[in-house]
């Protein structure tokens, strides 16, 4: 691929990640009190919302709505784990999965080894968001 000599955006990061719930406070408690996320304060926009925040990661919640859509994502058998989903890294990956089971959290696909040797797993938020799991090898 040969290079661009028009100038380009230069995109530095992911900024957020916006999801739509069903339920804030079942979601404020999977991404806070499982996850470990902070609750951050959010700009009155005039719609219910929740911001949570770790290090430089942000995700961003908005209430369902007719504006905002419907909670949740349509997965069927075969898009798990290379359909749309937000991954989290964490220092070991087989230690999470053990602690979100037992907090009563599904388990969907692995925990397993990727070709480079990290590990992954995947589960879904409570509004079927789902979420990838992953420690390096």
């Amino acid at each position: 691929m040969v290079a661009s000599t028009k100038p380009n955006l230069a995109v530095k990061t992911i900024d957020h990640v916006t999801l739509v719930s069903s339920d804030l406070e079942r979601i404020r408690h999977f991404y806070v009190d499982l996850l470990g996320m902070q609750e951050q304060g959010r700009p009155d926009f005039g719609f219910p919302g929740l911001w949570f925040q770790e290090g430089n990661t942000q995700i961003h919640l908005n209430v369902e709505s007719e504006e905002a859509g419907t909670a949740g994502v349509q997965y069927d058998a075969t898009s798990i784990t290379r359909a749309l989903h937000i991954a989290f890294l964490v220092d070991d990956a087989e230690a999470a999965a053990e602690l979100l089971r037992e907090n009563g959290v599904e388990i969907i696909a692995g925990p397993r080894s990727r070709p480079d040797g990290a590990i992954q797993f995947y589960i879904m938020d409570p509004d079927g968001h789902q979420i990838e799991i992953t420690s390096p090898s």
